[in-house]
């Protein structure tokens, strides 16, 4: 997590309109697709359905789909090692590349390695490490974190992004999309072909068979799994679903949740490294089980958010992440999503602020193609922050002083008449333009509605009388 506090990085966002307006444009874009490729969909809410029991049935039997997930990889002639926590699954694999005598590796898109901060500890032993994904190739070009989980550059412009090839590749300035796709393209083909290892995440592995299934829109990822003599793949506990028959009904649900698709362009199902009749794949293949913290998280009341398929909705529907994007949260996962998980796997210490991050619209849950109930779990998490004495004084003193008003009529009439009165005062054209701190975190932003001048139970009064 970074060094700033949660309200510096929000503020920092606020004041960058580039990087707000292409954050808004970007969620806006991916918000719309969603809805075309839903109302295209007439089974959309049958198969969402279908696919929170097959989250819930799982997780609820999590124990046993991955142990037999475990044993077909290894049946298939696999090797999987069992990850408490990122230093273990970084250890596991910084001592893999040093006893293959790794130099260059590949990666395929991955969340769980950026939850890892695996990157950076291979290239601390002098390992070259190439993100092959577009996204997030330029975010490494950039030295940046991702902003979004599916679309890790969308707060750049394609302006920014010719800056970065130019001064990073050497390169002649051009913004022509198609250009710098090309450019990247040409880069990165040498790279497939030279690396030792390619590291992967996983979108599903299938207990049934001991496959991992990858869902891109790039061909990077089988580049990344085939080219390679070893294949690594990282692979968060709460991935494992019981059978294929299951992972036909999750796929019809995350693209079109995701980026509006019927089906990503690539979708790979990987069952162990190269057999002898092959013509080409991994001759190792390792699968890393990783827990940090999905244990934890499991045996507490928020476990409904390992059902999380990864798809990005929640971010794309959300007008906080809309209005601050995704750096401005400081975790790996950002949006509804990361204020929820974040907290859980990293505690309320580091992360005991992103749950307050929501307007509580309920919009995540209606999205959600697993229908998290992702409110009632931020609810959950402020509860869990106050109880931790981690509730800011002055809104303490606010919730003291509004139970004492509403406990006594008489008190809360009168609070109700100061408040009408004085924001009509400060009020023009029905609307105040500034409040005194801490309220002017309302008003540095948006204007705040002058209260009525006749209360509800005054006009109710009214009502009866006439």
């Amino acid at each position: 997590m970074p060094d700033t506090t949660f309200k510096q990085r929000i503020r920092d966002a606020l004041h960058n309109p580039k990087v707000t307006h292409a954050v808004a444009l970007g969620a806006h874009n991916l918000e719309a697709g969603r809805a075309r490729a839903v109302a295209a969909f007439p089974q959309m809410d049958e198969f969402r359905d279908r696919a929170r029991l097959i989250r819930a049935h799982t997780i609820s039997n999590l124990d046993r789909y991955l142990a037999q997930f475990a044993d077909n990889v290894e049946a298939n002639g696999g090797t999987v090692f069992w990850a408490k926590d990122a230093a273990e699954a970084v250890n596991y694999v910084r001592q893999l590349a040093k006893a293959q005598g790794v130099q260059q590796v590949v990666k395929s898109k991955s969340m769980a390695t950026e939850e890892i901060e695996l990157n950076h500890a291979l290239e601390a032993d002098g390992i070259n490490v190439t993100e092959s994904d577009l996204g997030e190739f330029i975010i490494q070009l950039a030295e940046e974190k991702p902003s979004h989980i599916i679309a890790p550059v969308m707060h750049k412009t394609r302006y920014e992004v010719a800056e970065t090839f130019h001064e990073k590749l050497g390169v002649p300035y051009t913004d022509d999309p198609i250009a710098l796709n090309d450019i990247a393209r040409a880069h990165l083909r040498k790279i497939f072909l030279s690396a030792d290892m390619g590291i992967s995440g996983a979108n599903f592995a299938v207990a049934e068979s001991g496959s991992i299934c990858l869902v891109t829109n790039e061909g990077n990822g089988r580049f990344t799994t085939t080219a390679p003599r070893i294949h690594v793949a990282i692979v968060g506990m709460e991935k494992v679903i019981p059978t294929f028959e299951d992972l036909g009904v999750l796929l019809n649900v995350l693209a079109r949740s995701a980026t509006g698709q019927k089906m990503s362009v690539y979708t790979s199902i990987i069952t162990g490294a190269r057999r002898p009749a092959d013509p080409d794949g991994p001759e190792e293949f390792h699968v890393v089980l990783l827990d940090n913290g999905r244990s934890r998280a499991l045996a507490s009341e928020n476990a409904e958010i390992l059902y999380c398929i990864r798809c990005g909705a929640c971010l794309n529907h959300c007008p906080v992440f809309q209005a601050i994007g995704g750096h401005a949260y400081g975790s790996v996962y950002p949006g509804p999503i990361g204020s929820v998980i974040s907290p859980i796997l990293w505690g309320l210490d580091t992360a005991g602020e992103m749950p307050h991050a929501s307007t509580l619209c309920g919009k995540c849950q209606e999205v959600c193609p697993v229908r998290i109930d992702l409110p009632r779990m931020l609810l959950n998490l402020r509860a869990a922050g106050h109880e931790a004495g981690k509730s800011p004084a002055w809104l303490n003193w606010g919730v003291r002083g509004y139970r004492m008003a509403a406990a006594h009529p008489t008190l809360y009439r009168w609070g109700m008449k100061i408040a009408s009165l004085g924001t009509r005062l400060l009020a023009k054209n029905g609307w105040v333009k500034k409040l005194p701190p801490p309220l002017n975190g309302w008003t540095d932003y948006r204007e705040f509605p002058a209260f009525a001048q006749k209360s509800f139970h005054e006009q109710w009064k009214e009502r009866k009388r006439q």
